[in-house]
């Protein structure tokens, strides 16, 4: 992990970094944000970083497959060749690189063990780490992720909104969610101590965008980054009372990092080719017949060493955008 905290430091002095947004979109979106003023002390509660395995996305376009008829086009993605011992690397990376900057920001950063040994969260319950969760994203899509902690926190903690749970398997967290959140809340109250957590969701299958970090001298065949929406800081301030910072715009890195295959059948592309020839000839008659659209499944291989670089790089990325509006709502 050092070599890798030590490539993050180097690649950071030598390229200004780019957080990318979409235009005319704010990076972030910030509520509660006086809550957050004049909290010069905080202790990290909780820093989940959710690696997406598998994504299904749905979307209604005019064009399908034919290109005339209209459908809906649904890919389904697949990660491999990730490790434990990689998403635990990028993790425990992304965690250090958080702390150095919030105490490069003014704010002393207490050990975990001040607030893990308080009374406040002597009944929280911990999940068993790391957590597989399936997981709603936008609209018409979902996907499975697992959370992965850092090694120097005790127990892995969640509150309510670090992700949106997909059926019934979530429900057990989201309740376990809301004790822990009143917990470190009551922390907060008893110390005036502001209690930081932060979740992020690490998207594999982005490819090159405008503004994206990038590597020098790796070639860009994807791109790794935190996902807008659901990657997101929440300060509990000493009054109980919470800001939080959500990443609206992805902030991402491009490079060297997963090689894309499309993992579909011949026989699953000759059957909607057909299907959709055919609905094509029978719109061109006026029949109406259900329209197909084109259904796609993707493979994505992580490069080691590549990958975790990185996903350990857009994390460090996310950690400077974060605590930068942290710090300026101060």
């Amino acid at each position: 992990m050092r070599k890798l905290l030590s490539a993050i430091a180097a690649a950071a002095l030598l390229v200004q970094p780019v957080i990318a947004t979409a235009r005319d979109k704010e990076p972030v979106k910030i509520s509660g944000p006086s809550n957050a003023k004049g909290v010069a002390t905080v202790a990290i509660g909780a820093f989940n970083v959710g690696f997406i395995f598998e994504s299904i996305d749905q979307t209604q376009k005019t064009g399908g497959l034919m290109g005339a008829f209209g459908g809906t086009t649904k890919a389904k993605s697949e990660l491999v060749g990730v490790t434990p011992a990689m998403m635990q690397s990028i993790t425990d990376a992304a965690y250090a690189d958080l702390v150095t900057q919030l105490e490069a920001r003014g704010y002393a950063v207490q050990t975990p063990a001040d607030l893990f040994a308080h009374d406040a969260l002597a009944r929280t319950k911990a999940r068993e780490a790391p957590l597989d969760i399936n997981i709603t994203l936008e609209k018409g899509s979902k996907g499975k992720a697992t959370f992965y902690k850092p090694s120097a926190l005790p127990s892995q903690l969640m509150i309510p909104g670090d992700f949106t749970g997909s059926g019934m398997s979530s429900m057990g967290i989201n309740m376990t969610g809301s004790q822990v959140g009143m917990a470190l809340a009551n922390y907060a109250k008893q110390t005036g101590i502001g209690v930081v957590d932060v979740v992020y969701l690490i998207d594999f299958s982005d490819q090159k965008r405008p503004g994206f970090f990038s590597f020098k001298g790796l070639e860009v065949n994807s791109g790794l980054s935190v996902a807008a929406d659901y990657s997101r800081m929440t300060l509990i301030a000493p009054n109980g009372k919470q800001a939080v910072i959500t990443v609206k715009a992805p902030v991402g890195v491009e490079g060297d990092f997963i090689e894309r295959s499309d993992a579909s059948t011949g026989t699953e592309k000759a059957v909607q080719s057909t299907a959709n020839v055919a609905g094509g000839l029978a719109a061109a008659a006026g029949i109406g017949l259900p329209r197909f659209g084109k259904t796609r499944k993707f493979q994505f291989t992580a490069k080691p060493g590549n990958y975790e670089e990185g996903a350990a790089k857009a994390a460090s990325l996310a950690n400077e955008l974060l605590t930068g509006r942290l710090g300026a709502l101060r």
